[in-house]
C-alpha cells in the first residue's frame, strides 16, 4: 500500500500511498495520484497543499469538469482554447483528451480592495524547476488568456528567488501582448515571417528575430496558420485582418501576484497553529500581517 519512500529536506520522509482500496473509500480509485511520480512532482504537490491550507476560505474550482464548465458554459470560451493534453490509450482504446492536467489552484478572487472578483489562475514552483517550465506553462495557457476579458495570475513558491524573473516573464509573454494592438502584431508577424522564409535577411535584425520567436508561440494554431496562408496568397487583405481581430483590443486588466508558502514546515501543524490565511495584493491591506510575514503579491496593471 505504501511505496516510493523519499527523504524530504532532511527533516522527514515522503510516503507514496497507492492502495486502490483506500482511494476507493473516497471514490477516487482512478485518481492519478495513485501512480508513481517524480520527486519534483511530489514536492510541487506539497507546496500546493501548503497554499490551500493557508487559504481555505477561497472557493476553488476543484475538478477538471468544474473548470471546463466555468470557462465554456459561463464565459463562453471555445473548448479548443483550453489547455489540453492527449493521453494515448492501449491497443484497443482511443486516446483521451484531458484539460487542465497541471491541477494548479484556480479560483475567483478580487485583485484588490473593492474590485469585482476575477478568475485567478496559478503556477506552483516546486523549487527544482527552471524558468523554461514556467514559460511552457504560460504557453499552454495562451489560448485561454486571449479569450478572457480580465484575469489574475498567481505564482506560488516556497522561495522568493524567482519572483522577479517570473514577473518579468509574465509581463513579456502575457501582459504586454494582451494589452497591445493584436491585429498590428499579427500583421507584423506575417511580414517578418515572410521575409524570414524567403531568406530576405542579409544582415540579422535581433529585434525582428526576437519578435518572431515570441509571435510563433503567441499566434500558434490552425486559425493563425490558415490566416497567414490566406494573407500571403493575397486572398485576405490587411484591412480584413484588422477587422477580424478588432474585438480583441478592448481594455482588459491583467493582474499578477506572488505567494510565498512557509517552507519545510508541517502544513497540518501550521494550519492548527494559524487560523487565518489569504492571498494578498499590494492594494489589499493584509488582515493580519504578522500571521503571514512572508506572503507577498505584486499587481500588474490598473
Amino acid at each position: 500500500m505504501i511505496d516510493n519512500i523519499r527523504d524530504y529536506t532532511r527533516r522527514g520522509s515522503i510516503f507514496h500511498l497507492f492502495s486502490r482500496t483506500l482511494y476507493r473509500q473516497i471514490d477516487k480509485d482512478n485518481l492519478r495520484n495513485r501512480k508513481r511520480h517524480s520527486f519534483d512532482f511530489m514536492r510541487s504537490r506539497l507546496v500546493l497543499l501548503d497554499f490551500i491550507l493557508a487559504n481555505q476560505d477561497l472557493n476553488y474550482f476543484e475538478t477538471e469538469q468544474d473548470k471546463v464548465s466555468f470557462f465554456c458554459d459561463e464565459l463562453g470560451v471555445p473548448k479548443d482554447s483550453l489547455p489540453a493534453k492527449v493521453y494515448e490509450g492501449g491497443p484497443e482504446s482511443k486516446p483521451t483528451l484531458r484539460y487542465f492536467v497541471d491541477k494548479f489552484p484556480m479560483f475567483l478572487s478580487s485583485p484588490f480592495s473593492d474590485a469585482p472578483p476575477v478568475v485567478t489562475l496559478s503556477y506552483v514552483d516546486s523549487g527544482f524547476e527552471t524558468s523554461s517550465h514556467f514559460v511552457s506553462h504560460l504557453g499552454a495557457y495562451q489560448g485561454l488568456f486571449r479569450q478572457l476579458k480580465s484575469f489574475r495570475f498567481l505564482y506560488i513558491a516556497a522561495k522568493d528567488a524567482y519572483f522577479q524573473r517570473a514577473e518579468e516573464r509574465f509581463r513579456s509573454l502575457v501582459k504586454r501582448p494582451l494589452e497591445s494592438d493584436v491585429s498590428g502584431d499579427i500583421l507584423r508577424y506575417f511580414q517578418i515571417r515572410t521575409k524570414w522564409e524567403r531568406h530576405e535577411y542579409v544582415v540579422p535584425v535581433t529585434e525582428d528575430f526576437e519578435f518572431l520567436t515570441e509571435a510563433r508561440r503567441r499566434f500558434y494554431g490552425d486559425r493563425f496558420e490558415n490566416l497567414y496562408q490566406a494573407w500571403i496568397s493575397g486572398t485576405i487583405t490587411e484591412r480584413e485582418v484588422r477587422l477580424e481581430f478588432s474585438q480583441l483590443n478592448p481594455d482588459r486588466p491583467v493582474f499578477f501576484g506572488t505567494f510565498l508558502v512557509h517552507e519545510h514546515r508541517s502544513p497540518v501543524a501550521e494550519t492548527l497553529r494559524r487560523s487565518d490565511g489569504c492571498v494578498k495584493d499590494t492594494r489589499n491591506p493584509p488582515r493580519d500581517r504578522s500571521r503571514h510575514p512572508r506572503s507577498d503579491a505584486k499587481l500588474l496593471g490598473a
